[in-house]
């Protein structure tokens, strides 16, 4: 039963944060409480961050039985994993602007910018010539390299589709923003695996 609750719990986590963050949600406030608009990404996040950490400590209470632990020689892969997030995290920081995507930009009266960058325009070098989501990519390696038990198996499906679903809801707003442009980005860049520069680097 806890662990019944415990993926309730998670969906109703991820629903809710997709919600709140999509651009109906954010139309809708912003024509009935405009006010609030310029406030409204740095309180989603807030909010994301605070309500996530009862989740967290309710699924570490119900650890059980460990399923699969990186040990022996899995730690080699485990370290690649955890190191290629760290890099996908730090490469993704370097082209996009930490105070739009905290939402601190917001407040002084510029709109929600789609790219995440300091002049809302399309980014599409560095790693995001390589892949399109560094960030997403990065949390679903970092989920995945820890011990998995139930609840944390349970918790990383979840997670995983949520990430994945993030990513197509955030570019239909980038779809939207950039129209061909950004059709022709995707077509060219792959979401989250890197396979098209893999390739392009054997032929070089």
């Amino acid at each position: 039963m806890q662990i019944i609750l415990l993926v309730l719990f998670w969906l109703l986590w991820c629903a809710l944060h997709s919600v709140l963050i999509s651009h109906t949600a954010r139309t809708y406030i912003q024509r009935r409480y405009p006010v609030i608009i310029p406030w409204y990404r740095l309180a989603y996040n807030l909010f994301a961050v605070v309500s996530l950490v009862p989740l967290l400590f309710y699924g570490t209470a119900l650890r059980g039985e460990t399923w699969f632990a990186w040990s022996g020689p899995w730690r080699i892969p485990q370290v690649f994993l955890l190191a290629s997030a760290l890099v996908l995290f730090a490469a993704g920081a370097r082209r996009y602007d930490f105070r739009e995507f905290m939402g601190l930009n917001q407040r002084k009266g510029r709109n929600d910018c789609a790219a995440l960058t300091d002049d809302c325009s399309l980014d599409k070098d560095g790693i995001l010539g390589i892949i399109r989501h560094p960030w997403y990519a990065a949390g679903i390696l970092i989920i995945w390299a820890r011990p998995l038990d139930t609840a944390a198996i349970l918790i990383n499906l979840i997670v995983s589709g949520y990430l994945v679903l993030g990513a197509f809801l955030e570019e239909r707003k980038l779809v939207r923003r950039f129209g061909a442009e950004y059709d022709a980005y995707r077509r060219q860049v792959p979401m989250f695996l890197p396979l098209k520069w893999f390739r392009l680097r054997k032929q070089c």
